[in-house]
């Protein structure tokens, strides 16, 4: 069976760190999530709030480099939770889990903090939960540079013929 969702949104509050009884870290945090279509009546866009549950290395990257605003790209599995809420009445939660939270955009002026690099316009980090990646950063697998100056040179001996 498959359960794997991809979701894309802007925090709406600062992810929360916790700590378990045993010290495993967890991070939860809320991202607003805009739908596909304007509202008829309104002619505005509605948005979902999602709740993200992500766990050791990944809550604690998130907890460190994302903030309120900034736009994060999950990737995880949908859980439905049940729990008895305080009056003993029986509720159910629904998250997601994530096992990878990326970048959704640059970083913005004045943000402070982070080693991550900045490459072609683009920057891309993140922690996975899984044991073999969870270590070490995710990094572009590819490198960009632009020369200095102008960025277009015209061709002196062109005979017009596409070479494809």
């Amino acid at each position: 069976m498959l359960n794997k969702i991809f979701l894309m949104g802007r925090l709406v509050a600062d992810p929360e760190l916790k700590q378990t009884a045993a010290g495993v870290s967890v991070a939860t945090f809320r991202i607003a999530v805009d739908r596909d279509f304007k509202n008829k009546e309104t002619g505005e866009r509605e948005a979902d709030f999602v709740t993200i549950v992500t766990w050791r290395a990944t809550a604690e990257f998130v907890s460190r480099y994302f903030s309120k605003g900034r736009m994060a790209v999950v990737e995880g599995r949908l859980q439905i939770r049940p729990y008895t809420d305080r009056d003993g009445n029986r509720r159910s939660a629904t998250e997601v889990v994530a096992d990878n939270v990326y970048f959704g955009d640059s970083r913005r002026d004045g943000d402070g903090g982070g080693n991550y690099e900045q490459r072609g316009g683009y920057e891309q980090r993140s922690y996975s939960s899984a044991p073999h990646r969870a270590s070490a950063p995710q990094r572009p697998a590819y490198e960009t540079s632009a020369p200095a100056g102008d960025q277009f040179t015209e061709l002196d001996d062109d005979d017009g013929e596409l070479p494809f």
